[in-house]
């Protein structure tokens, strides 16, 4: 009995997650006026305009390329920090090495607004205020330590002997690590890559104060609409579709890598 009430359960609770992101869809479908007048579970005068002035305006779509601009440098930065640092953690072992690791943790568990003062201070004073890189290198104080705890359990699970069988033969550590090792933990990278990119794709604290005009993510472009006539609903909520694509799609295509990182106990 217990057995066949579970798919029964399971589609009541995914019934209840998508009714958010259904009703999102709705709105944005809908004109301004309709969303205020009445209450409806499907639009009544169907529309694209909001989509329309999404692509068509400047103000809105730069918001995109702007995000996924800094997210996307800072997914490789943090990765390529943190493919050698793992490595260190799960080879070797040195005086305070545990500790370290721990240090790096903390970083990760610390609020962002904690930082945001400093790094709008530093940034402002060096000229990388409003930039791409100044986002991105402030996201890497979050992302680099738990991409290090990520990818350190992983390579824990390839034998040393790889290692060592590797430089009998020849190779240079810079060539066994590209052609050896990372394919041999080609989950553990995916399933960090996935982790950086969507803490960095939905913060907007750091992004929204580290950036004005020619950075401005889209988080930030839809927390500055409302005007003198009120907030554009349907607006937003087409702002808001957009925004869960890219997430959908990341997920999407490390999904299985996902899945390993599960099953390894490192996610």
């Amino acid at each position: 009995m217990r057995l066949k009430s579970q798919p029964i359960v399971m589609a009541l609770y995914l019934l209840f997650l998508m009714i958010p992101i259904y009703w999102l869809l709705n709105m944005s479908l809908k004109t301004n006026e309709e969303i205020l007048s009445s209450f409806s579970l499907w639009p009544h005068h169907l529309t694209f305009a909001n989509y329309v002035k999404i692509f068509t305006d400047p103000s809105w779509y730069m918001g995109y390329v702007n995000s996924l601009n800094y997210v996307v440098q800072n997914t490789v930065i943090s990765i390529t920090v943190a493919l050698p640092a793992a490595y260190a953690f799960s080879r070797y072992n040195f005086m305070g090495d545990k500790h370290l690791f721990f240090w790096l943790l903390t970083n990760r568990m610390a609020p962002p607004a904690v930082f945001a003062l400093p790094f709008f201070q530093l940034y402002s004073s060096i000229g990388l205020f409003d930039t791409h890189i100044a986002v991105a290198l402030a996201h890497t104080l979050f992302n680099v330590p738990l991409a290090v705890w990520i990818l350190e359990g992983f390579m824990r699970g390839v034998p040393k002997e790889i290692d060592e069988t590797a430089y009998i033969d020849g190779y240079s550590f810079g060539r066994f690590f590209i052609k050896i090792f990372m394919p041999l933990i080609a989950s553990g990278i995916g399933v960090a890559a996935f982790f950086c990119f969507m803490f960095s794709w939905v913060e907007l604290l750091l992004s929204r104060t580290l950036t004005s005009v020619a950075a401005k993510p889209i988080g930030a472009t839809m927390t500055r609409t409302v005007s003198a006539s009120g907030v554009d609903w349907g607006l937003l909520a087409a702002a808001g579709v957009l925004t869960i694509i890219p997430g959908a799609l990341v997920i999407y295509f490390v999904r299985n890598y996902i899945a390993k990182g599960f099953a390894l106990g490192r996610v």
